[in-house]
């Protein structure tokens, strides 16, 4: 059995399947030799790749030589784009692009100056370059494949894999197109000099010129260039196919020359192959050899509408109208104009665009030759579509899924595979455009992948983000750690102790917070009553004891009367001294059997000690100013307080009755510019049946000829701040007295302690209904008598010192 090799050097043929025998109508344009049309009045350069692979070298005004490059970039897939002829740049903008769609694309627009005064050129000899050197000399040269692709030939030149066999594509299979065929008779040499290039580059076993059988002059000309042409390891022939479309394709040319299938998704040279056209193989010599660029090719022109058809060496970027007004074209109504061939071409709205690389046809048929588009009509579901494809797919499946949109459908019966000859939509009896249902889905496709890539880019980047905010915070938690670990090991054993003490008060004093305010524990209540009880025992044991000649006046509770009585009894000690356990102890019962909140809890050292006498030696009785008794106006608290520290201050300081004298109009003063607000009184409030409470002036104590002691003044101070603290604790609003009243010292040395025990006795009647109403006045009667009997028993004490 023969190799594949010997196969081809026999010049064995196999069968492509699908395929159509459409008219040639070539002649119109392959009869006359190539020619050139006049410079055009402006050249129009598409620069697409400008911003995302390229940048442009020259701006506005600047002037260009021929050849010159006019973009640089980087990339796989960069090429660069040269000036065709020498002029000045006249605009940077946006021009209708050669393309179906006829989108504008960014442009580069030359006005030539006529001279096509070349860039200095580098001409080389091919065989004295390294392979790197030459891919590089073509890829400066901007040189794509010339077939219609226009893919970038230094990708296919510079493959991964080795490559058995080169193909050099002179089929041109598409009718109406004779721009190869003219090339391959005229310039055969060239082109064989430039598959001498791809075979030092590519180092292929054989190298096969395929040629349709209905071009017999192109296929004398190169079958005379190879005769005399000897390349090292390789066999290189001219192999003639059958007319046929689409033979020119690539995977059909392929599977035509060797009988193998290019697989869905793959390319040819993961089989060891790599095709050419003819044109390509011509823009490379001219390239590594002479050293010029692509800003040339040749172009038919062609229809029945044409004055001059033929093949035209037209420079890339001249205008579409300037080629046609110089081959006298004639439009008729409804004229088509298609770039390209009937089969693959498509067709332009607009004459002002550019000659690109990859456009080998200008066609403009008469309506002889292509008649206008008929109505689509129903699909029948005849299959002739099927049977034509050459790709072997399923036309009429395609179209359904194309035409609902169903895109993923399509996808599915490979329509990447399609190669979009047009077979189908020749074929069809319905007159259904089908190759352009399958561009819209493949163009719809493209978008959905670009999506999905941007999409899991996206992606990508909000997972590195997440990863990176993550690290930063590990790296400051372990950096605090760090430091936290060193400050602990530079702190000292005392500090150390210092931080955990004062943890262990934040955390007792957040415990202590979270208790229920103005609740107190029942051990707290018991110390609390059992202090309150030594002081008054310390207080009646000192009252039996000291010997004071003067003391200070109190306040006492209105009985909204303007009388007073004195009382001048004579009190025995001994009696004092029982009425006083007496009182203590209904105090200490009445405590235990009503226990009040500690807010309204009487201790002994709110309560006024002793009341000094006046002139006359006369005593006064001291009554408990207490939080049940009495509602302290705060402010005149602090004022009490500062009056009593200064009592106490000069009091040290005075020696005589004057100094005493001095202090006591001193305070007076003090007291008459501070107190400015009025105390109700609750006994006051009891006897007027809780209606209106008389205001009334407030009067400092007279302390004319008083000395007070010091001591006790300090006490008076710190009952004044108790008071102050705990009213603005316990005290309600809605308590609050409106009015408040200080009784002067005049009304309480003419009040008796019985007309108080009758106003104490009377107050529940008076006052509200309520149980614990009752308790507290009870327990306010107890404290009241205490309080008288320390009183008496103060001044019998004074009586008995004097005698």
């Amino acid at each position: 059995m023969l190799t594949l090799l010997e196969q081809l050097d026999k010049g064995t043929l196999w069968h492509s399947p699908g395929g159509i025998h459409p008219p040639g109508l070539k002649t119109t344009s392959n009869t006359q030799s190539i020619k050139r049309l006049p410079l055009a009045k402006e050249f129009i350069i598409p620069i697409p790749q400008v911003g995302d692979l390229a940048t442009l070298t020259v701006k506005l005004n600047d002037h260009v030589l021929k050849g010159q490059m006019l973009t640089n970039g980087k990339g796989f897939t960069y090429l660069p784009v040269h000036a065709p002829t020498s002029g000045k740049i006249k605009a940077i903008e946006k021009r209708s692009s050669n393309h179906a769609s006829g989108l504008p694309v960014l442009c580069c627009v030359i006005e030539p100056d006529g001279e096509e005064t070349w860039t200095p050129l580098q001409a080389d000899q091919a065989s004295l370059l390294s392979n790197d050197a030459i891919i590089n000399k073509i890829k400066d040269a901007g040189i794509a494949g010339m077939g219609g692709a226009a893919f970038p030939s230094h990708i296919k030149l510079n493959p991964a894999s080795d490559i058995n066999l080169v193909i050099i594509n002179g089929v041109e299979c598409e009718p109406f197109i004779t721009s190869d065929d003219r090339l391959m008779r005229e310039h055969a040499n060239e082109i064989i000099d430039g598959v001498k290039i791809i075979h030092q580059l590519l180092k292929p076993q054989r190298i096969v010129i395929a040629i349709e059988d209905n071009k017999p002059q192109a296929v004398a000309s190169m079958q005379k260039s190879i005769e005399t042409l000897t390349l090292d390891d390789c066999k290189i022939r001219v192999t003639v196919i059958p007319t046929k479309y689409p033979s020119g394709g690539e995977k059909q040319l392929i599977q035509i020359i060797t009988g193998n299938e290019v697989p869905s998704g793959a390319i040819p040279a993961q089989l060891g192959i790599v095709v050419h056209n003819v044109g390509t193989a011509y823009a490379i010599q001219d390239a590594v050899t002479n050293g010029k660029p692509l800003i040339e090719r040749v172009v038919t022109l062609t229809g029945e509408q044409i004055g001059q058809p033929g093949n035209y060496w037209i420079p890339i970027g001249t205008p579409i109208k300037h080629a046609l007004q110089h081959t006298a074209f004639q439009a008729q109504t409804q004229q088509k104009m298609i770039i390209g061939g009937p089969m693959m071409g498509y067709a332009i709205g607009e004459l002002q665009v550019p000659i690109l690389k990859g456009t080998n046809c200008i066609l403009a048929p008469s309506n002889n030759e292509i008649g206008p588009d008929l109505p689509e009509q129903a699909c029948i579901r005849c299959g002739e579509c099927a049977v034509a494809c050459p790709a072997l797919l399923l036309p009429q499946q395609l179209f359904w899924h194309a035409k609902s949109e169903e895109f993923e459908k399509a996808a599915s019966y490979h329509l990447q595979d399609c190669i979009e000859c047009g077979c189908c939509s020749y074929v069809c009896p319905s007159d259904i455009p089908l190759v352009e249902y399958y561009r819209i889905a493949k163009s719809a496709l493209k978008n959905v992948a670009h999506e999905k890539k941007q999409a899991e880019q996206a992606k990508l980047r909000f997972e590195a983000r997440l990863k990176r905010l993550d690290d930063e915070k590990q790296a400051r938690e372990a950096k605090s750690k760090a430091a936290a670990d060193k400050r602990k090991q530079s702190m000292s054993s005392n500090d150390k102790d210092a931080v955990a003490l004062a943890m262990a008060r934040i955390a007792a004093k957040k415990k202590a917070s979270a208790a229920e305010p103005g609740t107190e524990s029942s051990t707290t209540a018991n110390k609390k009553a059992s202090v309150n009880a030594a002081i008054e025992r310390a207080k009646a044991k000192k009252a039996a004891k000291a010997a004071q000649t003067d003391g200070p006046s109190v306040v006492i509770p209105s009985a909204n009367t303007d009388t007073a009585v004195t009382d001048n009894t004579d009190v025995d000690p001994k009696k004092a001294r029982v009425a006083a356990a007496v009182a203590r102890a209904k105090a200490k019962k009445a405590a235990q059997a009503n226990p009040q909140p500690e807010a309204n809890l009487v201790s002994q050292s709110q309560i006024s000690s002793v009341t000094a006498t006046d002139s006359e030696n006369t005593a006064t009785p001291v009554i408990a100013d207490s939080a049940e008794y009495a509602v302290v106006d705060p402010k005149k608290a602090r004022i009490a307080a500062a009056v009593a520290r200064a009592k106490a201050k000069k009091a040290a300081q005075a020696n005589s009755p004057s100094s005493a004298q001095s202090t006591a109009e001193a305070v007076q003063i003090k007291t008459k510019q501070e107190t400015t607000t009025e105390t109700t009184d609750p006994l006051s409030s009891a006897v007027a049946d809780n209606t209106q409470i008389s205001e009334k002036t407030v009067i400092a104590d007279s302390v004319d000829n008083a000395i007070v002691d010091p001591k006790k003044a300090r006490i008076a101070a710190a009952v004044a701040k108790a008071k102050a603290k705990k009213l603005a604790q316990s005290q309600p609003k809605s308590h609050q007295p409106a009015n408040q009243e200080v009784v002067s010292n005049d009304a309480v040395d003419n009040a008796r302690v019985d007309t108080v025990q009758e106003l104490s006795s009377s107050q529940p009647a008076i006052g509200t209904n309520e149980a614990p109403a009752m308790a507290e006045l009870d327990d306010k009667k107890a404290r009241i008598a205490a309080a008288v009997a320390k009183a008496k028993a103060k001044k019998l004490a004074q009586q008995q010192q004097k005698d």
